[in-house]
């Protein structure tokens, strides 16, 4: 049966799936927008520090939401708003969580508490995912909920695109994204504070797109989704804005391309918003077939999608979560690619870092056999700085300490204690 249908049927045995969202920034409010025009699906609960900004993407959806979720009836036809993201992942009017803060802390204890509380998890928090996916996933699977990446996130869209070249027998060599921003490291909030207010995006959102974090976040996830690797510590990210060229592009040294190995990450400046996966043929009629329909020549060829509709399309992955117990995108097993921290500016002892996007650092994507010693993006907010750091050079983990208590650390020693223990 198709998921519209499925997704009507729900509806009209008054069953629908219940939201809980974590964060109503950008993404969150075109997830409430979206989902207010779905069959058999519900946001019945939304939470943000700033609970007005919740209340009024209710509002623009046409929905009058009441405030707070102790004692409200699961039944209730009004969605719930708080300033406590715990609360949703503990609801009782909650039968899947959606973190769409970015913030690696709040993801990683949202995520924990709702498998705790027998939730599915969809995760637009791609930073959480490339820090203690792996765990969080474990914990899923003994729970019997899915953990899992949002489709229309590119790694989701990037996963689908795999999925579906490796379905029908085609060597997939190559995964990757465009970049939409043009590249700059040592971007801020405050040099983007004129563009991110016409853009109406949180500005530390918006510096961890242009300082590259947030690409090497998303190909880290496809990495770990896939088992590929990035060719080159930060990859390649070459200049073209033509997809038919990208065959040629990335292609082996040998070939006139430049890879030095197959089965890698990548990203482009330029064909942005798309998403692609580089597949290669052999001689014969599916070759021959590829090229009458425009695939080219070969032996590469590109299967290219010009869109990803972020948060509009996580609905998707809430349904075959919820409908069929299906994830969008998850780590195959142990990562192999790790994002690190790289000083933006010169960093003094004393130093407590920010968050993701702020004036401290920026991502780096790295193999996790080279990424030994260095300090993973996910755990930087709140780092103390004890000895100096250059501008540029990759954090070590032993030039800070971690902030205490930080759950997301917590989380992430016990994965790195699984993995010593294999």
């Amino acid at each position: 049966m198709p998921m519209r249908d499925r997704l009507e049927a729900l509806q009209k045995a008054g069953t629908p799936i219940r939201v809980g969202l974590v964060g109503a920034g950008q993404m969150g409010r075109g997830f409430i927008a979206q989902v207010a025009g779905i069959p058999g699906m519900e946001v019945s609960a939304a939470a943000d520090i700033n609970p007005d900004l919740a209340a009024e993407a209710f509002r623009r959806a046409g929905l009058e939401p009441t405030f707070g979720l102790n004692g409200t009836s699961v039944n209730s036809v009004c969605p719930a708003i708080t300033d406590d993201a715990s609360e949703v992942a503990r609801s009782d009017r909650v039968d899947v969580v959606v973190e769409a803060t970015g913030v690696p802390e709040v993801g990683a204890r949202v995520a924990y508490e709702a498998i705790q509380n027998g939730k599915h998890v969809v995760m637009l928090n791609v930073e959480t995912d490339v820090t203690v996916g792996a765990t969080l996933q474990k914990m899923a699977g003994s729970a019997g909920v899915v953990y899992t990446g949002s489709a229309g996130d590119e790694p989701g869209a990037i996963m689908e695109l795999f999925d579906f070249a490796a379905s029908l027998g085609f060597e997939v060599v190559v995964a990757g994204k465009g970049k939409n921003n043009p590249l700059d490291f040592s971007a801020t909030p405050e040099s983007l504070a004129g563009e991110a207010e016409r853009k109406r995006m949180n500005p530390k959102m918006l510096a961890s797109f242009v300082d590259g974090t947030k690409t090497m976040v998303e190909m880290a996830a496809v990495a770990n989704a896939t088992g590929f690797v990035p060719d080159v510590p930060g990859m390649h990210g070459p200049e073209e804005t033509d997809p038919n060229r990208l065959p040629e592009t990335f292609a082996l040294e040998k070939d006139g391309g430049i890879l030095s190995k197959l089965g890698v990450v990548d990203y482009v400046r330029g064909v942005a918003p798309g998403v692609f996966v580089i597949v290669r043929s052999v001689p014969g009629d599916v070759r021959e077939t590829l090229s009458y329909l425009g695939q080219g020549a070969g032996p590469n060829h590109v299967f290219y999608r010009p869109y990803h509709l972020t948060s509009l399309e996580t609905p998707i992955s809430v349904a075959r979560a919820a409908i069929f117990g299906e994830p969008t995108i998850t780590a195959l097993g142990d990562p192999v690619a790790e994002v690190v921290a790289v000083a933006k500016r010169d960093l003094d002892a004393g130093d407590i870092l920010g968050g993701i996007g702020a004036a401290d650092y920026y991502g780096w994507t790295r193999t996790v056999e080279s990424a030994v010693g260095t300090l993973p993006v996910g755990l930087a907010s709140g780092a103390k700085v004890v000895r100096p750091v250059a501008k540029g050079e990759e954090v070590p983990r032993s030039a800070v300490e971690i902030s205490e208590g930080s759950f997301v650390a917590g989380l992430r020693r016990m994965q790195e204690l699984t993995l010593e223990r294999g």
